[in-house]
């Protein structure tokens, strides 16, 4: 596997970690649909949350959750589309997207979670 892949995928294990020691529960991980790709698909209680977790060795460019750009929200919002059309049990659910952004070494990470990143709100507003 791609190094840069390999990242990732770490850095995607050490936000669930994190987020489930918030509170959080999984419900998938890489959920693949043709418009894009759901990073972690988490409940907390009853509110569906869709996290996009980026990873960047230095933040001296940008802090990674301002990589998040409008092209990807409509792609993770389309994503989540699918995901919920394939699990209509959550069809009801409201829906929060959320950001981990991981900093430094995966061996002494610093992570920042921003709860609702973003909304449909936002995306209508644009």
């Amino acid at each position: 596997m791609a190094r840069h892949l390999e990242h990732g995928r770490s850095a995607e294990q050490l936000a669930t970690r994190h987020l489930q020691q918030q509170g959080l529960v999984l419900v998938a991980s890489n959920h693949r649909a043709r418009v894009g790709e759901l990073d972690l698909v988490m409940r907390d209680g009853t509110t569906l949350v869709i996290v996009e977790v980026r990873a960047r060795h230095s933040d001296r460019m940008a802090r990674p959750a301002e990589t998040v750009n409008r092209q990807k929200q409509r792609r993770i919002i389309l994503a989540t589309r699918h995901f919920i059309l394939l699990n209509r049990c959550y069809r009801e659910w409201p829906v929060r997207f959320d950001v981990v952004g991981i900093t430094g070494t995966l061996e002494t990470p610093q992570i920042s979670w921003i709860r609702a990143a973003f909304s449909l709100d936002d995306m209508a507003s644009r």
